[in-house]
């Protein structure tokens, strides 16, 4: 079943280091028949051994065409409930969802509007590929796709009683994400729980590998994302790390009512 799925991630992503193998690879070949100097050649082999790491990393690490394993059975631990895919992609996060939570509903959310393209290629029909994941994963029959984009959400408020957001959130500036936690928590069921997974830019197999390149706001640090969330209305009640990612579990606050009893 999970050859058949498609995530579409760019050739540089999946294959690039592999290519820089080759390049270096070649080029140090061809420098030893030339005789280069030892440093020239020393230098080389380091580079070809680097780009044969991260390449390893990137796939039996990383995983990045593999649907991940969910990071943490603490949401929607009772494994029913509607749950909205903020930023869902290609559907990675959506299969990982429906295949750790077999009774639950899914809504994957994305704008597949210009970052989508820039991650994934265009296609004159993005909402199909993520569709066509979620059919060839075998959860199609309990998942939709919405067209929106995650700032503004079109549903009602206490709307769904989970919410996940992998690797979406973090493309955006502060303002984007205040309003993008604001929407979630409106939309959230009183207890109703977010998962969200962010790269950690700090994380030492992911600067081996790409450095900055992929941080996205990965830098702004694990504590910048639980004030954020915070000021949205949201209690994180769990934080983790998984291999190049940090994620949060936060729970809306059930705000209670306090009745003071009448002297009269």
């Amino acid at each position: 079943m999970t050859a058949s799925l498609d995530f579409g991630y760019p050739w540089w992503l999946s294959y690039g280091h592999l290519a820089l193998v080759a390049a270096f690879g070649s080029l140090g070949l061809w420098g030893f028949s030339r005789k280069w100097s030892q440093w020239s050649l020393i230098v080389l082999s380091t580079l070809t051994l680097w780009a044969a790491s991260a390449f390893l990393l990137v796939h039996f690490g990383l995983n990045i065409n593999s649907v991940p394993a969910l990071p943490t059975q603490n949401f929607l631990r009772a494994g029913t409930g509607k749950v909205l895919d903020l930023g869902a992609g290609t559907g990675r996060s959506s299969v990982m969802l429906l295949w750790a939570r077999p009774q639950a509903t899914l809504v994957a959310l994305d704008l597949f509007g210009e970052s989508f393209d820039l991650h994934f290629g265009h296609s004159d029909t993005p909402q199909g590929r993520l569709f066509a994941n979620l059919k060839a994963a075998g959860v199609g029959q309990r998942a939709s796709v919405v067209t929106s984009d995650m700032r503004r959400l079109p549903f009602g408020e206490a709307t769904f009683d989970g919410i996940i957001s992998s690797y979406a959130v973090d493309h955006l500036g502060r303002d984007g994400v205040k309003q993008t936690l604001a929407e979630a928590a409106r939309v959230l069921k009183p207890g109703g729980e977010l998962l969200l997974v962010i790269i950690n830019g700090h994380d030492p197999w992911m600067r081996f590998a790409f450095g900055p390149l992929l941080a996205h706001g990965g830098f702004r640090g694990a504590a910048w994302w639980q004030a954020r969330m915070q000021e949205a209305g949201l209690q994180v009640t769990e934080t983790g790390t998984v291999p190049a990612s940090f994620y949060f579990v936060a729970r809306r606050y059930v705000r209670k009512l306090l009745m003071t009893a009448s002297p009269w």
